[in-house]
């Protein structure tokens, strides 16, 4: 009889432990697309702040007129940065890139000094650029203004697209994760169906007996988004490390939030599928059960 309790002892032990650890791995993953979903528009920005537009400037133009376009256009609104290459940079740059000498197959240099321009993210879009193309020929050092606009298309075309993919990829998750919790608890509480119904026999109330099962999946809801979080806070250190120009974790009070969530979640699932789960066996007449 001892050797039956410690094994049943063993078997409840064992399923608790694998009911935490599903539900911590679960929710580590709803962790991070939430992580994901934050900084889907800082990664959005970064991608679209690294499309270059140059300003090729006019031959023969004084330093003092390339330095003073320069401070114009650090001082407009859409510009985040910029760099002026001069013409032997921008040769040795070419001749990197070509992997050829071609000042001395040609003899002379004939590209032209220009800025490189990085705009903010806000004005990363073919229209905003055409405008914007528009005023710069108009300044007298200006020869021509170029970037690519298909690239410019195509990146805030799959910026969109990729948004609508987490967004549907979320709800996914989410009722995925909803399944995998809710059938753990159904697998726990069904090797303890016996136990349930013995209750039952001897007179227990639904809610009395109900309680102690709450308690518990609640507990473990508890235990398994506090390990979600301890993974996801590994997951942003590493980033910050590794990743820090891509993806930035500054905004504490947003981290707070989604671990707060984390927990919400975790509790809700937890509760609604234990709720679930120990109606059905209590309804359940004791030849069902076998």
């Amino acid at each position: 009889m001892a050797y039956k309790e410690k094994g049943t002892k063993r078997r409840l032990r064992s399923s608790y432990i694998t009911s935490v650890i599903s539900i911590s791995l679960v929710l580590f993953m709803l962790g991070l697309m939430g992580l994901l979903i934050l900084n889907a528009n800082q990664i959005s920005n970064y991608v679209k702040e690294n499309i270059g537009v140059t300003v090729v400037l006019k031959d023969n133009i004084k330093e003092v007129e390339i330095r003073r376009l320069q401070k114009i256009l650090d001082a407009s609104d859409y510009v985040k940065a910029t760099k002026y290459v001069d013409k032997e940079t921008a040769a040795k740059e070419f001749e990197k890139e070509l992997g050829e000498d071609f000042i001395s197959f040609l003899g002379y240099n004939p590209l032209r000094a220009s800025i490189d321009v990085k705009l903010y993210a806000g004005y990363a879009n073919t229209d905003s650029i055409a405008v914007i193309e528009k005023h710069l020929l108009k300044q007298s050092q200006v020869q021509e203004v170029d970037y690519q606009k298909s690239l410019v298309h195509l990146v805030n075309e799959n910026v969109k697209r990729i948004s609508l993919i987490i967004l549907a990829f979320s709800a996914l998750l989410f009722t995925i994760s909803f399944t995998l919790i809710n059938n753990t608890i159904r697998l726990s509480i069904y090797s303890q169906r016996f136990i349930i119904n013995t209750m039952q026999l001897v007179g227990a109330t639904r809610g009395f007996i109900r309680r102690p099962f709450m308690a518990k999946t609640l507990l473990h809801g508890v235990i398994g988004a506090l390990i979600a979080n301890a993974m996801l806070s590994g997951v942003i250190y590493l980033s910050q490390k590794e990743l820090s120009q891509v993806i930035n974790f500054s905004h504490v009070e947003m981290i707070g939030v989604l671990f707060l969530l984390i927990l919400l979640i975790g509790l809700f699932i937890t509760w609604i599928s234990t709720l679930f789960a120990v109606n059905k066996y209590l309804r359940l007449e004791s030849r069902s059960l076998y």
